[in-house]
Parts: C-alpha cells; sequence; structure tokens
C-alpha cells in the first residue's frame, strides 16, 4: 500500500502598521458635522479610503448619540472602522475598539492581574532615518513610523509620505506629507516639521493637525518651506 504525502502549505501571520484618521467630535455636534462636512467638501481626497476611528471619550454621549454620531458618519460615506470611548454593548461588533487602546473608568474593566502596559518611546531620543534617494510617484505610500523621512528627489501629486518624525524633501512636495505619525494623539509628538524646496502641496500633517492646499497661502507655492507646530497651530514658513 502506498501513501502520498502531500507538502504542508507554509502559514505566516505578518504584522503592518496602517494609518487611520481620528475623528473626535466637539459640542455644539451640529457646528462639528458643518465643519467635518466643509472638511470633506473642499478636500475630498483627504479622506478617500482612509480608515476612520470615532473617539467619543471627551464626549460622554449617551448611546443614542453615539448611534446617531455613527449613522452621520456613515451617511457621508466616511470609512468607519472602530469607535472608542463607549459602552461595548452600544454598537454593532464591526465596530468594537481596537486591541490595545485604553478605555475609560468604567466603561470597560481591565483584570487587575493583567499585564501592564509598557512606557512609550522615549521621544527626546535621535530618530533614526529613512533615505529615499528617487522621487516618490502618485499612488505610492512611504510609511515609515520609526523616525525621519528623507526624499532625495520630489512628491508626485497623489503620492503620500508618513513619517513617525519629521519629513524632508529635496525636490518639489506635490502630494501629502504626514509627519509626527507615530506619536499622534495622546502620546504627541509635536516637535515634528516637514520641509521641502519646492512647496506645492495637497496636505500638510503634523501630529494629528493638518492643513490643505484651500489653507495654503498662494505666496508660499514653489518656494522653499519649512512646517511647524507652534503652540497647536500649524505655522508654514519660507526658509531663505
Amino acid at each position: 500500500m502506498s501513501i502520498n504525502l502531500q507538502p504542508r502549505i507554509s502559514f505566516r501571520l505578518l504584522g503592518r502598521s496602517f494609518l487611520a484618521f481620528v475623528l473626535t467630535p466637539e459640542r455644539p455636534l451640529l457646528d462639528w458635522l458643518m465643519e467635518l462636512d466643509r472638511k470633506v467638501g473642499s478636500s475630498p481626497k483627504f479622506f478617500a479610503n482612509r480608515p476612520i476611528v470615532l473617539d467619543l471619550t471627551g464626549f460622554m454621549s449617551t448611546k443614542m448619540e453615539a448611534e446617531d454620531i455613527v449613522a452621520h458618519l456613515e451617511y457621508r460615506d466616511l470609512r468607519l472602522i472602530a469607535v472608542e470611548g463607549v459602552a461595548a454593548g452600544w454598537l454593532p461588533e464591526r465596530l468594537a475598539p481596537l486591541p490595545g487602546v485604553l478605555q475609560p473608568v468604567g466603561m470597560f474593566t481591565p483584570k487587575e492581574d493583567g499585564p501592564l502596559l509598557q512606557p512609550a518611546a522615549d521621544r527626546t531620543s535621535k530618530c533614526a532615518t529613512l533615505l529615499i534617494d528617487e522621487p516618490v510617484r502618485s499612488g505610492q505610500i512611504i510609511s515609515y513610523l520609526e523616525g525621519d523621512v528623507t526624499v532625495v528627489g520630489s512628491v508626485a501629486s497623489g503620492a503620500e509620505i508618513i513619517a513617525g518624525g519629521s519629513i524632508h524633501v529635496y525636490g518639489a512636495l506635490r502630494g501629502r506629507a504626514y509627519a509626527g505619525a507615530a506619536y499622534a494623539g495622546t502620546n504627541s509628538y509635536s516637535g515634528a516639521r516637514i520641509f521641502c524646496t519646492k512647496f506645492d502641496a495637497e496636505i500638510l500633517v503634523i501630529d494629528g493637525l493638518y492643513r490643505t492646499a484651500d489653507d495654503f497661502d498662494h505666496a508660499l507655492r514653489g518656494t522653499p518651506v519649512q512646517a511647524r507646530l507652534d503652540h497647536g497651530i500649524m505655522n508654514i514658513k519660507t526658509v531663505n
């Protein structure tokens, strides 16, 4: 009797990091929704196919308010993947809080003998740098959350650079730049900056605060600039 041995299929689990936007509603809710509509209307590509996390931790919503906000976001065709800061039974399973996210006291009670959270990385330590020695084409996404990203060349319209630290572009920046992405939110990295030798960007984001092309000073177009945060406000200035 012969036995045919079938080759075993290799099964691998890989970990990846994805950039998701976090929306934090404010009161009055109607005014916040109107401002959201203005942002979506002026920059429809900003939210295009981007995962959205709704954070209601500071909103102190009721179950009905949480359901209404979710309905409003989904009506606007935003890609909502999770909701934080509400009771688990308020929402369908598809919008369950993301793993590893702390919830407000009283919503989810952690076990006393559970593992302790590790402290955040020392943000004063020197960041490593990813060097891209060629232009970044439209549709390409460069994501490096471990430190700075330096591009020797231009970043085309429709391309994205996502850096845990600062972004340096030795050429034209026509696409989107997200700096300080590794610590955006509660673990702030507001010291991140964006530099380029020819400014023509679609969107700039530093530590979760963003500005779109409609908000840029037209006098800055085509000039070398530096973008940084000053007291929670993004300033974009020409570099001499």
